[in-house]
């Protein structure tokens, strides 16, 4: 329970005095009745407060993404200059802070909340927060001089950088995503392979996006999932704790391959003649590689056997398989932290056999996996339980020691029905069944890079 005139403050309605005013003026109301007094007693979780009319949500925190310009400090007070709390209006600023900090003369994306619990996450040197930032160069950049940045270079401290990955923009510009937060650090970085820094804007920090619409020293709230993307950080961490295996779905989830079987569907309905219908991936989401082709043959009245379709697209699928489809963003790292760790592995996987043995040999991933399993070999395919449940137990391994990495709905149904915690993958397939995902999974990320870093 919080005092009337305290919530209203917590909702940056106005300072203490100012909120008091508001509650005596009759324009502040609680279920409906208007309250003015300002010691009344209001339920935040469960009470409806409404002020001029407007009902207001109330929130523990708060979170702003700023468009930080330069000259500007990023800190809560300074004798000389303009700080980028002050660049709020007077009612917004009360136990905000800049979560970081940019150079004076750095512009772009700055975090700004009164949540100290998500900043220490956030700033924490074993997190290794991305930090992305736009470069205006004095020179271009020779490939080996990408090369040497891209493996950490001297900048005078204890150790060398981490790795920094550098993408070409333009002769004088890249997009440099750095892991650290050493002072000065990307001009430092820059100076080490003889070259100089014009300017420096930040255009991304961990899963946030620097929004293109918000003008230089305008700022604006997070949305709700741009605040729960910051805080999967620590649920990262966490989710690890006493497992003793993880079980991979394949496609999506291991690699970047969701894409392709639209393009595969299109392609082998074209030779008879037939247009992809818009229901055909729902339809067939989660069926064996066997079920698909059985669904296939009756729906589509194809004349072919069932082992001819099979045949026809691990074909279509291998050449694909082979020149297009990469391993998820930070997979590798992450099966050679649990094989140190002793964590067992397997895939459960609705693709065919042949192409997943192919897949993992072409990605060198023989030696992490002592189970691979299709969904052919059991009796029921995902959203049922029988693929997680039989790879658990080849493993050795009861389900609730069991973490499962998914990226559909049916899959991550699959792994909660067989009593095993769930990771659910971001991927651009099932973008629009995001939210979908978040509430039915214990966890969400969007790469595989930071989960054991606590422990470091």
């Amino acid at each position: 329970m919080l005092r009337l005139d305290k919530f209203l403050c917590e909702m940056n309605i106005g300072t203490r005095s100012q909120v008091k005013t508001f509650i005596r003026q009759g324009i502040v109301a609680v279920n409906g009745t208007v309250v003015r007094a300002a010691d009344y007693k209001v339920d935040e979780e469960g009470d409806e407060v409404s002020f001029r009319g407007e009902s207001l949500t109330f929130k523990s925190f708060h979170y702003y993404m700023l468009n930080k310009p330069r000259g500007v400090v990023s800190a809560t007070e300074d004798n000389t200059a303009q700080t980028v709390v002050e660049l709020l209006p007077a009612p917004l600023r009360r136990g905000i802070f800049p979560v970081g900090r940019l150079d004076k003369d750095t512009e772009g994306l700055l975090l700004l909340t009164d949540d100290g619990a998500l900043a220490h996450e956030l700033l924490s040197p074993k997190k290794h927060v991305d930090k992305v930032y736009l470069v205006d160069m004095e020179a271009p950049l020779s490939d080996g001089d990408i090369e040497r940045l891209e493996h950490g270079v001297d900048i005078g401290e204890e150790r060398p950088t981490l790795p920094a990955k550098v993408e070409r923009v333009s002769d004088h510009q890249i997009l440099m995503t750095i892991r650290e937060g050493k002072f000065h650090q990307v001009k430092r970085m820059l100076h080490a392979v003889g070259n100089g820094v014009h300017s420096l804007k930040r255009v991304a920090f961990g899963s946030l996006r620097l929004d293109e619409e918000l003008d230089v020293g305008a700022y604006r709230e997070l949305t709700e999932d741009e605040v729960n993307r910051l805080k999967r950080i620590k649920q990262q961490i966490q989710m690890m704790k006493q497992k003793e295996a993880v079980i991979f779905d394949l496609d999506g989830t291991l690699v970047d391959s969701m894409w392709m079987w639209r393009d595969i569907d299109i392609a082998y309905l074209g030779r008879f003649g037939i247009s992809l219908p818009e229901d055909l991936q729902n339809c067939i989401e989660g069926m064996s590689f066997h079920e698909t082709a059985v669904y296939f043959k009756e729906r589509f009245k194809l004349a072919d056997s069932l082992e001819q379709i099979k045949s026809d697209w691990n074909r279509m699928a291998w050449d694909k398989y082979m020149k297009e489809v990469p391993l998820k963003p930070g997979v590798l790292g992450f099966l050679q932290k649990c094989k140190e760790r002793g964590i067992r592995l397997g895939i459960a996987t609705s693709n065919s056999r042949d192409l997943i043995d192919n897949i993992v040999r072409v990605h060198g991933l023989d030696d992490y996996f002592s189970c691979i399993m299709t969904g052919c070999e059991v009796g029921k395919g995902k959203p049922a339980p029988d693929i997680y449940l039989a790879v658990a137990k080849r493993l050795g391994v009861s389900p609730d020691k069991c973490l499962v990495f998914e990226d559909i709905i049916p899959g991550i149904q699959a792994g909660l029905s067989a009593g095993m915690e769930v990771c659910a993958v971001e991927d651009d397939y099932s973008a629009n069944d995001r939210k979908e995902k978040q509430r039915l999974a214990h966890y969400y990320i969007e790469d595989y890079y930071h989960i054991f870093e606590e422990d470091e």
